[in-house]
C-alpha cells in the first residue's frame, strides 16, 4: 500500500480556499501534508497530473460491517410495516454470523469503495467488539485491530471511534441478542479504548483515536460524562434524535428531547459530532448550530431507514457546520449523498437551490461545507487545499462529457446533479495516491477477498 511520501501534483483547475485557480502545483511533504501551492506555472517533471483538483471530504460516519447486508432488508416482515426498528432486528441477527476475518474483509472493501467515490478519510463508529454471545475475544481490541488492518491495506485516513454501549435502552435494560457483541461497562471500555489506540500505531501519523458514546439510549449520565472526560479535545461522536420513537423514549426518561438534553447538560462544542439529528425542533436546530458542533448527516441511510429530513436550510442559515457519512454503507456515493441532502430539502419546501448562497452555487456550498465539517468532526487537518493540511485530494476527469464547457462552481453542480462518482479519477489520502484512473490500486485483491467472504457468509446465514 502506498505510504505518505513527498510528491507534487499539477492540476489544470483547482478549488482553493480563496476560489478557483488554473495551473496549480501542490507540493506535498513526506508527512502527507501540503507544503506549498503555486499558481500559474507549468507542470513539473514527474508530477502527478490532475484535471480538476478538489479537497476530498471525510466520510464521517460508517458502520463498515453493514455493507454486507445490502439488498437483504427490502422485504416486509409479516403483516406489520417495516421501520428502523424492524431493520435493526435483522441487523442484530446478521452480525452474529460475522467472524473477525469477515469484518476485516468487509471493512477493506467498504474503504476501497469510499476512496473510489472520492472520500479521503473515514470515521469508523465501531461498536462490534465481542464474539457472538457477548464473550470478549482474548484480545479485547481484536475487531478494532481488524479495522486498523483494513485501513493499512487500503490507505484510507482513519479516525477510529470505539463505541461505549452500556444498556439496551433508557430504562437500563440488559442488552439483547446481537447487542451483546457491543456491550461494555466503562472500566472494560477504558481497556478496549487504550488497546484500540495501540492498534492505530501501525498506521501513518494521520490516524486519529476518538470516543463514541453510542446514544442516550445506550449510555447513562455517568458513562457519558466519563466518555466526555476521556475524549478531552479529541473527536466525540454520538447518535442523537434519529427516530421519533427514540425522541419519545429519551423524553419519557429524562424530561427533555435528546438534543435539548445534550445541549443543556453537557459541554457540546467543536469536537462533538451529533449523528443524524433528523428529529429536532427549530430551537434545537439553531442551538446546535450555535454550539460549534458538527451535524453528521447520512442522507442515503436516513432515506433507507425512514429517519426523516434534516432541517438543513435553517441549520445553514444559523451558521451550522455539517459533514457527510455513509452509515449503513448500502450505497457508497459521495455525489449521491450530497444530491440527496439537497433534494430532500427541495421536496419538503417545494423550492430549489436551497443550500446555494449569494457567493456559491449549490454544489460548491455542499461540497465545501461537507469537506470542512467532516475534517472538523474527524479531528483531521484536512478539508481544504492549503499549506499545513493533509493532502486529502480528489481529482475529477475534466474530459468527462458531463463537465464539457463547465467552469467554476458549474463543475461541482454538474458533478453532483448530472454526473456521479464515475467522474472521480484519482484520490490521495494524506499524500497516499490510492486511486488511479478511477480504480483503487488494490481493487482486484480486495474485491476477490470480499467475494469469498460473502459466499462463505451466505452459507452461515
Amino acid at each position: 500500500m502506498p505510504t505518505a511520501r513527498a510528491i507534487t501534483i499539477f492540476a489544470r483547475t483547482a478549488l482553493l480556499p480563496e476560489g478557483w485557480a488554473e495551473n496549480v502545483t501542490v507540493a506535498v511533504g513526506a508527512d502527507g501534508r501540503i507544503m506549498t501551492i503555486e499558481q500559474g506555472a507549468g507542470a513539473a517533471s514527474g508530477a502527478d497530473r490532475a484535471g480538476i483538483l478538489l479537497p476530498s471530504p471525510a466520510n464521517l460516519h460508517s458502520h463498515a460491517f453493514q455493507r454486507a447486508m445490502a439488498g437483504m432488508t427490502e422485504r416486509r416482515g409479516g403483516q406489520t410495516r417495516d421501520s428502523f426498528w424492524t431493520w435493526r432486528q435483522i441487523m442484530f441477527q446478521f452480525l452474529d454470523a460475522l467472524s473477525p476475518e469477515d469484518v476485516e474483509a468487509i471493512t477493506a472493501f467498504v474503504q476501497m469503495e469510499m476512496l473510489e467515490a472520492g472520500y479521503g478519510s473515514v470515521g469508523e463508529f465501531h461498536y462490534l467488539h465481542h464474539q457472538p454471545g457477548g464473550a470478549p475475544y482474548d484480545n479485547l481490541a481484536e475487531l478494532s485491530e481488524r479495522i486498523a488492518a483494513a485501513a493499512a491495506g487500503t490507505g484510507i485516513g482513519l479516525t477510529l471511534l470505539p463505541v461505549l454501549y452500556q444498556h439496551g435502552g433508557c430504562d437500563k435494560r440488559p442488552l439483547g441478542p446481537g447487542q451483546v457483541r457491543f456491550g461494555n461497562d466503562f472500566d472494560r471500555y477504558l481497556r478496549l479504548h487504550a488497546a484500540a489506540g495501540a492498534a492505530l500505531t501501525t498506521l501513518d501519523d494521520d490516524a486519529v483515536l476518538g470516543v463514541a458514546p453510542h446514544s442516550l439510549r445506550a449510555v447513562d449520565d455517568d458513562g457519558l460524562m466519563a466518555a466526555i472526560e476521556l475524549a478531552g479535545e479529541r473527536p466525540l461522536h454520538i447518535h442523537a434524535a434519529e427516530q421519533i420513537a427514540e425522541v419519545d423514549e429519551v423524553r419519557d426518561a429524562v424530561g427533555q428531547r435528546p438534543v435539548e438534553y445534550l445541549l443543556s447538560r453537557y459541554p457540546v462544542g467543536r469536537n462533538w459530532c451529533l449523528i443524524h439529528a433528523t428529529q429536532m425542533t427549530p430551537g434545537e436546530t439553531r442551538s446546535l448550530a450555535a454550539s460549534g458542533a458538527v451535524a453528521g448527516l447520512c442522507p442515503i441511510t436516513e432515506s433507507s431507514l425512514g429517519d426523516g429530513i434534516f432541517d438543513g436550510v435553517r441549520y445553514q442559515e444559523a451558521g451550522g457546520r455539517f459533514g457527510i457519512g455513509s452509515d449503513s454503507n448500502i450505497r457508497i456515493s459521495l455525489s449521491e449523498e450530497l444530491r440527496t441532502l439537497e433534494y430532500s430539502q427541495r421536496l419538503r419546501d417545494r423550492q430549489r437551490a436551497l443550500f446555494a448562497t449569494v457567493e456559491h452555487s449549490t454544489g460548491r456550498a455542499l461540497l465545501q461545507s461537507a469537506a470542512e465539517g467532516g475534517a472538523q468532526a474527524l479531528g483531521r487537518s484536512s478539508g481544504r487545499i492549503a499549506p499545513g493540511c493533509f493532502a486529502d485530494l480528489v481529482a475529477l476527469d475534466d474530459t468527462a462529457i458531463d463537465l464539457a464547457g463547465r467552469t467554476g462552481d458549474e463543475i461541482l453542480d454538474a458533478f453532483i446533479f448530472a454526473g456521479d462518482d464515475r467522474l472521480v479519477r484519482d484520490v490521495w489520502s494524506a499524500g497516499r495516491h490510492v486511486v488511479h484512473g478511477g480504480k483503487h490500486v488494490k481493487r482486484e485483491a480486495i474485491s476477490a477477498r470480499y467475494r469469498s467472504t460473502m459466499a462463505a457468509l451466505r452459507d452461515r446465514l
